[in-house]
This record gives C-alpha cells, structure tokens and sequence, in this order.
C-alpha cells in the first residue's frame, strides 16, 4: 500500500519573497506586486516548488493566508494552487511560534516538513516532541536574502524518500 505524501509547510517572506539583501547585490530574481506592496520573488522558487510537489503534499504556511494562494501559483508558474493555513489572530499558546497550533491541527500526526526563515527554540522543541511521539518532522530554515534553495530541495528530497516505501525518513532536525 502507498503511503501518503508528508505535508509541507511553505513560508513565503524568507522563502519565496526574499529581503535582506545588498541593494546592488540583489539574487536572481524580480519586484512583483501583490495587493500594492512589492515583494522581491526568487527566480528559483517556482522549480524548486514543482520538484518538492513531486513528494509533498504542499501547503502555504504563511501570514499571506489565502493571498498565497491568489498570487503565488502564476508569478511561479506552479500550474497550480497549494492550500493554506488561516491563522488565529489571538493565538493560545503564549509563548509558542504563531504558526504552530495551526500547523499541528493541519497536519495531525502525519509526517511533515516546515520551511521556514523563523525556526526559533520552540519550534524546535515541537519538532523533538513529535518525533519522540512517532511522528517524523524535519524544520528547513532558510536565509531570508537567498530563500529556498537546491539544497534544501535536496535536503527535503533525501528526507521525504523513505517516508514513500513507508520507512522512517534520514536527518530529520
């Protein structure tokens, strides 16, 4: 029986829209506009977005919310849309990671992988507590000047491949 794909969990600002970098130094890239408000997209996302889509069940984990979904799939040229998590605007936990309850009502306790350039101590302290709990989970963090990168694609690759034989997935962080 096939397993199903780990969910991904794909920021946008770090990762797809990056910041941060020398003014005349900029990455491959381009200004897009969405709702008024410039965004720098890496050149690169939207490849390294279809190869992960291959392996991942791909969700938009994002303060854009439903914008992600509007804009990115065509200034990517994805092909298609990714859902998306809505975020409580008075989250419960008063010391976690914003995204985190949200993520983990999503996702259960399915194997995921969360992309993301704000990876602080609890969320890596999430990560451990349900790996410990059976539930393989791999945090990616970017460099908001570079984003999403061929190495992370490699790295999520590498990780997710197992999970498809139904097998425990390498280097989980």
């Amino acid at each position: 029986m096939e397993q199903p794909r780990p969910l991904l969990f794909v920021d946008v600002d770090g990762v797809v829209s990056l910041f941060g970098f020398p003014p005349d130094r900029p990455p491959a890239g381009r200004f897009q506009l969405v709702d008024g408000i410039p965004h720098y997209l890496s050149s690169a996302a939207g490849e390294h977005l279809r190869a992960l889509s291959e392996r991942f069940e791909m969700v938009w984990c994002s303060g854009w919310e439903e914008k992600a979904s509007e804009h990115l799939p065509h200034a990517l040229a994805l092909g298609r849309s990714y859902p998306h998590l809505t975020f409580a605007r008075h989250p419960g936990r008063a010391h976690a990671h914003w995204k985190l309850d949200e993520i983990a009502a999503h996702a259960g306790a399915r194997p995921l992988a969360w992309i993301d350039d704000a990876h602080d101590d609890e969320c890596r302290a999430w990560a451990a507590e349900r790996e410990r709990a059976g539930s393989p989970t791999l945090l990616v963090t970017t460099v908001p000047a570079l984003g999403l990168t061929a190495e992370h694609v490699e790295t999520l690759t590498a990780w997710a491949e197992p999970l498809s034989r139904g097998g425990a997935p390498h280097g989980g962080r």
